[in-house]
């Protein structure tokens, strides 16, 4: 997991908080798509940067970036050392994630009550009073 002391610098700002730091370094498509392939199993970096029209220091920067944000870890330094995907990180994104779908399905829940309310006003004829509408 990802420590509250590290920092990451991503366009010109320095973030201590880990779920920040995961959004941030899976902002980037390239960086999405190596997570993606490490969901497959663990590949070094050279294995990693063979389908991109990019150095594999590029591709390296990439990874550095998703090992600060405990993404991605790797035993040594090196491109033939394996890459490994930290799954338990998506665990912190998926209760954040949940927490704030959960709101805005009781959200929906109210509304579509009220949306109910107003038609069942409107078939005996009832129209609201602006007490009742504000």
């Amino acid at each position: 997991m990802v420590s509250s002391t590290k920092w990451l610098r991503f366009g010109g700002y320095e973030m201590s908080d880990s779920l920040s730091q995961v959004f941030a370094a899976l902002a980037d498509p390239t960086r999405r798509d190596l997570v993606a392939r490490l969901t497959d199993g663990d590949a070094t970096v050279g294995q990693l940067a063979a389908p991109y029209r990019v150095s594999v220091q590029a591709i390296s920067k990439h990874l550095k970036v998703l090992e600060q944000a405990g993404l991605v870890s790797r035993c040594a330094e090196g491109h033939r050392s394996p890459v490994h995907l930290e799954a338990e990180v998506f665990d912190l994104m998926t209760k954040w994630i949940e927490r704030y779908r959960q709101r805005a399905e009781a959200r929906y829940r109210r509304l579509d009550a009220v949306l109910a309310e107003m038609d069942d006003d409107e078939e005996v004829g009832h129209r609201p009073t602006r007490e009742e509408t504000a």
